[in-house]
């Protein structure tokens, strides 16, 4: 690698506030929010909308549409009342 023109690789926390969950990791994400982890350590903190904890697919609420019934409702509701 070129010296002097990467960012910085770093140990960074990511934090899911909906799910109250948090996760070490190490990204080039910059961060001006710090939080204190597990080790004693203090580590930059990214607040996210959303993660495994909290992504309905992972949490197993995902719901099924159901597309053939609500393409036939809606040709039943706006399907023409005769002919012109």
């Amino acid at each position: 690698m070129k010296p002097g023109i990467h960012p910085a690789y770093r140990p960074i926390v990511f934090r899911d506030k909906a799910a109250d969950f948090a996760f070490l990791t190490r990204s080039t994400a910059t961060s001006d929010k710090t939080i204190e982890w597990e080790d004693g350590n203090t580590y930059p903190v990214i607040d996210v909308e959303i993660s495994s904890q909290s992504h309905p697919f992972y949490t197993g609420t995902a719901r099924v549409l159901d597309t053939a019934g609500r393409v036939e409702r809606f040709e039943r509701r706006y399907a023409r009342r005769g002919t012109q």
